[in-house]
């Protein structure tokens, strides 16, 4: 068993140092070309790294494109980084790091520090380092209208460093986790894709069909009707509103337990109190649930309820729709949701309010759709029912992957845990 010894910062193996960050690498704030927008200094070929950017279009640990770009001059009035350069966020979400390989660099405003190990450090390393530490780092920073640190605050940060071969040995295994959640990552997005192609040709083409017919919606087969929601459905009920909380009420499912991808989801969820008339408000499995009231991108979001909680009701900016289970099944209406969702369809008959958006019932009710017989809906359900579980492994992998992770992080990055070398 190797040796600890106490320090500041808790108890570290014998051979490591504890540091300040400026000690073993250069810090840098990045700026902005001042004002925002003007054709002097925006627009050009080099990119424009902004916070946004990180959660758009960083993957494993690399940033790989930017939305913006800045010119020459506004180069001259930011701070370049090149490719390879570890930077870490600033601002808003405090201490997220990635490493730059858009193929040309970029610039980085002051929502963004630069970290250059310059001795004894090594990058990957930091990487890990900056992203164990984000609550901690996040919780350090300076409050105002946005968390931020400046320079000073970053410098005196410390950390435990091992030898700096045993550092390369860390950030080794932790890139083959990260490797791991990215490939992962790849194939939910092909399996994403997949399931698009499949929905926009299987709910509009069918199954095998020869002989198609002209209507409002477009061709679909000949067999099929064109119906309105109010057609398939027994009932259309939106839930109740309630400020208040209660831990020994009931379970009120709200638009965030509702996917874009058709799940309900219980990683939060609030207690309120029982109304009165709680029967009118039970769910029961194979209720439909779609999301009427929330920003005008998420309006619209739908799912099947299959039992997710015993005992649940459903909020106002959910309505709750039960089919005839002779002319439909609650899949086929979901699915049908889902592809108009993603063809931004329920954007064009939102009604604007401040801050969020609303789809009336009057409006839910005369949503046309393509309608197959009730046979040709189950077989089409069972195809792309075989992709979400399919979708459903793989998120369930990746999350695997993350507890892994985050354990050994907890781990190597203390020393709790040693590599061999």
């Amino acid at each position: 068993m190797y040796k600890l010894r106490k320090t500041p910062i808790g108890d570290i193996p014998k051979d490591w140092e504890v540091v300040r960050l400026g000690e073993v690498a250069e810090i840098r704030r990045g700026a902005s070309p001042r004002p925002k927008g003007d054709p002097r200094y925006f627009g050009g070929d080099i990119p424009w790294i902004k916070i946004s950017d990180i959660s758009k279009y960083k993957k494993g640990l690399y940033l790989l494109k930017t939305d913006d770009t800045v010119t020459e001059e506004g180069k001259k009035k930011s701070v370049y980084c090149p490719d390879g350069t570890l930077i870490v966020s600033n601002s808003g979400t405090i201490g997220e790091p990635a490493i730059i390989r858009t193929g040309k660099g970029g610039c980085i405003h002051d929502g963004f520090i630069l970290v250059n190990p310059v001795s004894k450090a090594d990058k990957i390393f930091l990487y890990y380092f900056f992203e164990a530490k984000k609550e901690e780092l996040h919780a350090k920073a300076q409050k105002g209208t946005q968390g931020n640190m400046n320079t000073k605050l970053w410098k005196m940060t410390t950390l435990p460093l091992p030898p700096l071969p045993e550092q390369k040995k860390i950030a080794e295994i932790l890139r083959t986790v990260d490797d791991a959640i990215e490939k992962t990552d790849e194939a939910i997005e092909r399996t994403e894709r997949l399931k698009k192609g499949l929905m926009q040709r299987l709910l509009t083409k069918g199954i095998e069909h020869e002989r198609f017919k002209k209507t409002e919606l477009g061709e679909i087969p000949e067999e099929w009707e064109v119906v309105k929601v109010e057609d398939i459905i027994t009932e259309a009920k939106p839930g109740f509103a309630s400020g208040k909380r209660d831990e020994n009420g009931i379970i009120q499912l709200r638009m965030n337990n509702i996917t874009t991808d058709g799940r309900v989801v219980l990683d939060q969820y609030l207690k309120v109190p029982i109304p009165k008339n709680i029967n009118d408000y039970l769910l029961r499995p194979g209720d439909v649930l779609f999301n009427n009231t929330n920003s005008v991108d998420l309006l619209g979001k739908s799912a099947v309820f299959r039992g997710e909680c015993e005992f649940c009701t459903y909020s106002n900016h959910i309505t709750r729709l039960r089919v005839k289970n002779d002319v439909t099944i609650p899949e086929w209406l979901v699915y049908n949701f889902i592809r108009l969702w993603q063809m931004q369809y329920f954007k064009q008959i939102a009604i604007r309010h401040v801050g969020q958006a609303g789809i009336r019932k009057f409006d839910l009710l005369n949503i046309k759709l393509p309608l197959p017989p009730l046979e040709e809906q189950k077989q089409i359900a069972e195809i792309l029912s075989t992709v979400d579980k399919k979708l459903e492994l793989l998120r369930q992998r990746r999350e695997k992957l993350e507890r892994v992770k985050r354990g050994l992080m907890k781990d190597l990055l203390t020393g709790r845990r040693r590599v061999k070398v």
